[in-house]
């Protein structure tokens, strides 16, 4: 009777045209040139995963002579990072599937070289394990090409693959080599302080400071001496000497968020600044000259406010320099699907769940939604969907409770052909413990409010230092 096994001609050139490779399935095999021309670097192994053959890429690869591999153990003569990440080889197992992993690999020249590895059993014809062959591909082409396309849609925080977005994305390089001043504008929410900082880590100063201060969040007496600082008795309370924000910017980059929000009295003394590069402390006679690049956002419409003379028009012309504006989260398409599956990745990370997505009805209504909180509001609700989901999958009922109510969910309803009296209703069970209904009513504020914690404090009914309490004994990142 005729075997049905074949005689085995592996390929590989030492001196001559012929190898002995001894012990590998208890024969002896021609090793002609064959091998030396196929484009994979491939190399055979005994059962000790000793090197026995090796081909001319797979000395390419590695930058190592094939005489001097013979012999010596595959980790030593591969270096790959893969050999103490759970190889079956490393691991004396003996039967495995074959394999296929990306890895790193050190070539001879000391540089980092990422590779496609394939490691296979070799078993003779009584099905006993004879060895391993082992093929390596250098990827570098590839893995270049993929960080290209990663950074074609996402700069420092920002994610996006619409027109808007890439335009943005595109501006970036050359403003960050200039020092003229930039005006963000856009809706809260859509990534102004994302990208501002991306602004200033794009650019030659991003060794030095980039400090950030919201102009709605003081009061105008505090502003002033946050903004410029003060002297020692500059007022009731000044024990001390205090560098202003400005200051402490030196060599850096100036953030102001909320510019809309900058009383007119310090509208003066910042444009003053911007012309003379100059600040002034409280109560001292003597300037600092500081070198910053300032960037300004803002949220409403500073033309109008001109009219309505409570924006100066001569700060307007000095700031708008340069504009950017980040369009609102409805107008841009598909980078709500890619928002979503981006941050429901890092959610999962941080509260180390393995959620694997969300339903095709979650999913529709998600997208149907018009979000005025913009992308902080997708977060929020894509990290109030992950703390409440116990499966593999995010439903409806995992959704903050405005999301499902009969306004929203009739379109997509009827789109799907479900009846809106079957639509899922958000209730705090009785049976639920006081901690989980208290986190989850948190949530659902902090997503109605877009985040800003204090309008989620009002709507619980709460003061501003209970509502941080309670957000940091639940864990909670608004």
């Amino acid at each position: 009777m005729t075997s049905r096994y074949k005689p085995c001609y592996l390929v590989g050139v030492k001196n001559e045209n012929t190898y002995l490779v001894s012990g590998l399935l208890n024969q002896q095999f021609l090793l002609p040139d064959l091998l030396n021309e196929v484009p994979v670097g491939i190399a055979v192994l005994d059962i000790n995963g000793n090197i026995e053959v090796v081909n001319r890429t797979w000395q390419t690869i590695t930058g190592a002579e094939p005489d001097s591999m013979i012999g010596l153990k595959c980790m030593l003569g591969l270096r790959c990072d893969y050999c103490f990440k759970g190889c079956p080889v490393m691991s004396n197992k003996a039967d495995f599937d074959p394999i296929s992993v990306d890895a790193d690999i050190i070539d001879r020249s000391r540089i980092k070289i990422p590779i496609r590895l394939t490691v296979a059993p070799i078993f003779s014809k009584d099905n006993k394990l004879s060895g391993f062959v082992e093929t390596i591909q250098d990827i570098r082409q590839v893995a270049e090409l993929s960080s290209t396309a990663s950074k074609a849609y996402s700069l420092g925080g920002l994610i996006g693959t619409s027109s808007q977005m890439v335009k943005v994305f595109s501006m970036i390089p050359s403003i960050a080599a200039t020092d003229s001043s930039v005006l963000i504008t856009g809706e809260t929410g859509t990534g102004k302080d994302v990208l501002a900082e991306a602004v200033h880590n794009a650019s030659d100063r991003a060794g030095s400071p980039f400090i950030k201060v919201n102009c709605g969040a003081l009061p105008e007496t505090l502003l002033e001496s946050e903004l410029f600082g003060h002297v020692k008795g500059a007022f009731t309370g000044a024990h001390e000497n205090r560098p202003g924000r400005i200051k402490l910017a030196h060599n850096g980059s100036f953030f102001l968020t909320e510019i809309g929000d900058l009383p007119l009295s310090l509208q003066v003394k910042l444009l003053s600044f911007l012309d003379d590069k100059e600040i002034h402390p409280l109560g001292s006679s003597v300037g600092f000259k500081a070198d910053v690049r300032v960037i300004v956002a803002t949220h409403r419409n500073l033309k109008q406010m001109v009219i309505d003379k409570t924006f100066r028009a001569d700060l307007l012309f000095r700031l708008n320099v340069i504009h950017l504006h980040l369009p609102p989260l409805r107008e841009r398409g598909e980078d709500i699907l890619l928002l979503k599956n981006h941050f429901l990745k890092e959610c999962c990370t941080k509260f180390h769940k393995k959620i694997k997505g969300f339903t095709k009805k979650t999913a529709k209504i998600i997208l149907a939604y018009h979000f005025p909180g913009n992308v902080r509001e997708l977060r929020n609700i894509v990290e109030y969907a992950v703390n409440f989901c116990d499966r593999e999958y995010i439903g409806i009922e995992h959704l903050p409770a405005y999301l499902t109510e009969q306004d929203i969910l009739r379109p997509i309803m009827e789109s799907a052909k479900i009846l809106p009296e079957h639509a899922p209703q958000k209730e705090y069970s009785p049976s639920e413990n006081w901690d989980h209904a208290e986190k989850r009513m948190i949530m659902d504020a902090l997503v109605k409010s877009s985040g800003r914690k204090g309008e989620a404090a009002k709507m619980l009914g709460w003061s501003r230092s209970t509502f941080w309490r309670k957000i940091n004994k639940h864990s909670i990142n608004g």
